[in-house]
């Protein structure tokens, strides 16, 4: 009896051990035969992705001789001297700086007023005036920019905020406030009621649930809504060009458009420009992938 328990106990400890593979890998660690095309796939499309960036990269080092000889080739040195062209002769780092002024600021104060907005509308009870509110937020979302422009600027200028960046501050924060309300009552409609009754059982009252408790919990979800506030204002090119004319309070993307139309045949210059704009949002993608990710998937496995 007692040996066939034994022999029982060792087929069982036998079946547990990870049974390896010809290369020497646990089974699960090998890659199947039919996800070999999606593989190639996604490498191919990474490379696809990241050459351009490359090739402007290597570009901004070169000389406008190199660029027009040999468009492909490596550059001879690692020359900055087109960074600094860039910076200096082409003001790309005033540009730089009041687009990150304005990008920053509208981002912050559409969090701000999201966020309040959103813990309003999917915490707090209204008696159905919380679904029309929030429908009527909603239809932002249909609302083409391009529909807006007149109205829009004749607003800007009764309000005396023509040619200012706090003109485009505004703008941009209204234009985000849609979809970050909709990202943001999503995810805060997902949190237990259980964390705010224990809160209000301590003597919080609204400003303190969302301060102390709902706040902290959705910050996956600021997160997010950041990054996509941020893009989306870097980017922008319309408002700017429309509500600002000063030359000293151009954002980069306007900057660029002179910039490209002073220096057409400085390629050289111009691809450090660009690589110039492009640090910013990857940065802030790199330090925020994580958080971004999390923000993304929140919400979408309950229990």
């Amino acid at each position: 009896m007692n040996r066939t328990a034994q022999t029982q106990t060792e087929t069982q400890m036998n079946a547990e051990k990870p049974v390896a593979s010809s290369g020497g890998l646990p089974g699960r660690l090998r890659l199947r035969s039919s996800q070999l095309p999606m593989h190639a796939l996604l490498w191919a499309y990474v490379v696809l992705v990241l050459f351009p960036l490359v090739w402007l990269l290597l570009s901004s080092f070169k000389t406008n001789r190199e660029i027009t000889v040999n468009t492909w080739a490596l550059p001879k040195r690692l020359d900055f001297a087109n960074y600094k062209a860039a910076w200096e002769t082409a003001h790309i780092g005033t540009y730089a700086l009041n687009s990150l002024f304005v990008t920053l600021a509208a981002c912050f104060l559409t969090l701000l007023l999201s966020s309040a907005t959103a813990f309003a509308l999917s915490r707090m009870t209204f008696k159905g005036l919380s679904k029309r509110v929030y429908a009527f937020v909603l239809l932002g979302l249909i609302v083409p920019p391009s529909a807006v422009f007149i109205p829009l600027y004749q607003l800007v200028t009764d309000i005396h905020l023509i040619n200012t960046l706090r003109s485009l501050i505004l703008v941009y924060c209204t234009y985000a406030l849609p979809i970050t309300i909709f990202i943001l009552h999503a995810f805060m409609q997902s949190i237990p009621r259980e964390l705010e009754e224990a809160g209000i059982m301590d003597g919080l009252e609204a400003a303190g649930l969302f301060a102390r408790i709902i706040l902290p919990i959705t910050v996956p979800a600021l997160v997010t809504v950041f990054i996509l506030a941020f893009i989306g204002n870097w980017n922008e090119y319309i408002f700017s060009q429309l509500f600002v004319t000063s030359e000293s309070l151009r954002t980069l993307p306007t900057g660029m458009a002179t910039f490209n139309d002073g220096y057409r045949t400085n390629f050289a210059s111009l691809s450090a420009a660009v690589i110039i704009s492009i640090i910013p949002v990857l940065a802030v993608y790199m330090f925020l992938q994580r958080q971004i990710i999390d923000g993304m998937t929140a919400g979408s496995v309950k229990g």
